[in-house]
């Protein structure tokens, strides 16, 4: 029953991300031709959103869903680890026009086409589980 919960409220979400247009192409393609501040708003609301949110998780001591602490491990700052993340993961925003959010609402709202992306992010995902172990972290 918990997990419906969690289901309807991604439902709600997606709903959200559609009519707030933050999976709209065109806002994508304003935010990357620096035409607009829609996205940058929104990107920005959702960065300090979950920095506050993540000091409150820590300090309220929430568990999980399966009743587990949760564990908030420190990681390394690793520069160029970042910026070959973030150019791939940009790159992928860019040609694709949807992040890997919004894909599942877009394929939601009709937009049908978003399907040969969810394929192929969920290829890239498999072949990264084969891959790990011999991935620099």
């Amino acid at each position: 029953m918990k997990k419906l919960y969690f289901l309807f409220w991604g439902i709600i979400f997606g709903i959200v991300l559609i009519k707030s247009e933050v999976a709209s192409w065109f806002r994508i393609y304003e935010m990357f031709q620096f035409d607009s501040f829609h996205m940058y708003g929104v990107i920005g609301t959702a960065v300090i959103s979950g920095i506050i949110l993540t000091q409150l998780l820590k300090r309220m001591r929430v568990k999980s869903i399966d009743d587990k602490e949760l564990v908030f491990q420190d990681k390394d700052f690793l520069p160029k680890k970042y910026l070959i993340g973030g150019t791939i993961f940009g790159l992928g925003w860019a040609l694709t026009g949807a992040c890997p959010g919004p894909m599942f609402a877009l394929f939601g709202a009709g937009y049908y086409s978003i399907l040969i992306a969810i394929v192929f992010a969920i290829l890239g995902t498999l072949a990264y589980g084969v891959l790990k172990d011999k991935l620099p972290h």
